[in-house]
C-alpha cells in the first residue's frame, strides 16, 4: 500500500551563476512498511531529499504526498503539525533538550498535543532500546549511543506514518552503530514502521529491503533486495 509520492520534486539553491540544483526531478514511491536505504556522494542531494520529506524544507517544484496529504498545500504552521504527528525525524546530533528529563524529551511531541502517552507502549519502546532506566535522568548524562536510542524512541512513541533517519550513526562508533541500526530494523519488523534511512555506509545500507542511490540530485538506482 502506496505511504509515499514524489512526483518530479527538483530543489534550487541561489539564482544566476550562483544556482544549484540539489535535487532534479525526483519521482519515489515508497509503500507502507517498506525499510529504505538512500545512499549518495556527498552533495548528490540525500540529505535535501529527506528534509523535504520531513517538511524541513519545500521543493522547489514538484508534489510531495504521504498518506494522501500534499505536503506543498499546507503552510508553516500546519506543516510543523504535520511533522510532528506523522514524520519522525532522527538525526545524528540527537536534537534532545538538554535541560529536560528523558522521560520528557521521549514524551514531547504528544505533550505539544496535550496528550498523555501510551505508558505501556512507552514502556514497550524504551525497554526494548535499553534506555528504561535513564527516563530520569538528563541528555547530558547519558552516552552518544544512548541519546540516539531516546531519539528514535521519541519518533516511535507517536506511532509516525514515516521514520526518516539522517546519518542516525554519523557520531557513534561501530558496536553503537550496529546497535542502533538493529532497532531500527526491530521497530520495522516488529511495528510495521516504515523507514527511510540516509546513510553514506554501505554495511548499513545493505540491512535495509531497498537501496536507492542519488546521484547529481537523480535517482541512479533502485534495487529491491528482499
Amino acid at each position: 500500500m502506496e505511504l509515499l509520492q514524489c512526483e518530479k520534486v527538483s530543489k534550487v539553491y541561489g539564482s544566476g551563476s550562483s544556482q544549484v540544483t540539489a535535487l532534479d526531478g525526483i519521482d519515489l514511491t515508497v509503500n507502507r512498511g517498506e525499510f529504505v536505504a538512500i545512499v549518495g556522494a556527498s552533495g548528490s542531494g540525500k540529505s535535501t531529499l529527506l528534509h523535504i520529506l520531513g517538511t524541513v524544507e519545500q521543493p522547489t517544484e514538484g508534489r510531495v504526498t504521504i498518506e494522501g496529504t500534499d505536503l506543498s498545500a499546507l503552510n508553516a504552521a500546519q506543516a510543523a503539525v504535520f511533522r510532528r504527528r506523522k514524520v519522525g525525524l532522527i538525526y545524528q546530533s540527537y536534537n534532545l533538550i538538554p535541560t529536560m528529563t528523558v522521560e520528557r524529551n521521549i514524551c514531547m511531541p504528544l505533550l505539544l498535543d496535550r496528550k498523555k502517552p501510551d505508558r505501556e507502549r512507552l514502556e514497550r519502546i524504551v525497554t526494548s532500546l535499553g534506555i528504561q532506566d535513564k527516563l530520569g535522568a538528563l541528555p547530558g548524562q547519558l552516552s552518544g549511543g544512548q541519546q540516539q536510542r531516546a531519539a528514535i524512541a521519541r519518533s516511535l512513541l507517536y506511532c509516525p506514518a514515516l521514520l526518516l533517519a539522517d546519518e542516525p550513526t554519523g557520531n557513534l562508533d561501530r558496536k553503537n552503530s550496529r546497535e542502533i541500526v538493529d532497532m531500527l530494523k526491530l521497530s520495522n519488523r516488529n511495528y510495521g514502521q516504515t523507514i527511510l534511512l540516509v546513510t553514506h555506509d554501505e554495511k548499513i545500507a545493505l540491512e535495509a529491503d531497498r537501496i536507492i542511490t542519488i546521484a547529481d540530485g537523480r535517482i541512479a538506482a533502485d534495487e529491491k533486495r528482499r
